[in-house]
Order: C-alpha cells, then sequence, then structure tokens
C-alpha cells in the first residue's frame, strides 16, 4: 500500500528514525509527539499543561499538513510520566477536542527525556471515507 510521509514545515530532525505522521489509504499516524523544541530539547519544563498544549498543537499541525482537522482524530495513545500531572492533561486536552471525543488511552512510563511529562500518539481518517 502507497505511503506519504507527512512533515510539516519547520519539523525539527527526529531524534530516532521515523517521521511525524505517514498517510496510507487515508488514515493519518502522528507519532509519539513530545515538546520539543527544533533542536529536540523539551520546553516548558516542570509544567505538564503547557507541555500537553504543545505537544497538540504539534499534532494539529501534522494533521492539517495531511489535509485534516483535529475532529478527524479517532484515536490518541497518551503518555505521562506522573499520574499528579493527569488532571491538568486532560485540562487541556479538552480544549483541543471540545466536541465528540476520540478514542483514548494514557498509561504512566518513563519518557525518552527525563524532563518530558507527556508524549502523545494519534491516528485520525482524513482521505477517503473519513
Amino acid at each position: 500500500m502507497p505511503k506519504t510521509a507527512i512533515i510539516p514545515p519547520g519539523t525539527g530532525k527526529p531524534l530516532a528514525p521515523y517521521v511525524p505522521g505517514t498517510l496510507a489509504d487515508g488514515v493519518l499516524y502522528v507519532s509519539g509527539t513530545l515538546a520539543f523544541d527544533q533542536d529536540n530539547n523539551v520546553v516548558h519544563v516542570g509544567d505538564a499543561a503547557a507541555q500537553t498544549r504543545h505537544v497538540l498543537t504539534t499534532i494539529k499541525g501534522v494533521v492539517e499538513a495531511a489535509g485534516g482537522t483535529m475532529d478527524d482524530v479517532t484515536m490518541n495513545h497518551i503518555f505521562v510520566k506522573d499520574w499528579a500531572d493527569y488532571g491538568k492533561v486532560n485540562a487541556v486536552y479538552a480544549e483541543f477536542f471540545p466536541g465528540d471525543k476520540p478514542a483514548r488511552y494514557c498509561i504512566q512510563c518513563g519518557l525518552v527525556k527525563p524532563d518530558a511529562l507527556v508524549e502523545i500518539a494519534s491516528v485520525a481518517h482524513v482521505g477517503k471515507g473519513a
């Protein structure tokens, strides 16, 4: 099946061999996204709400670059470093998904950089049959 790499303008170099998103048969898979600047430094250190906003804004850019909107997101995989931040993550999450919510799960785990507090990966249906 043909697939297309989705790399929004201004995207920094990834830490590992991946692209921000891959579009295949109308389904967009957005890679795990952290609150990184262009040089892969964590931004908003210590602020889970601001990191979540940065992550979801980045995901929104990938979805829009693929021709979709956040309403097209059908699944989110959420990883938090500390359950104490769960409420802060949810408050910002609700701003990005005010209507019908996508399916999701959330787990607590260690993340790739010690100062990262949240990571989100998404699936969106932006093409045919969406």
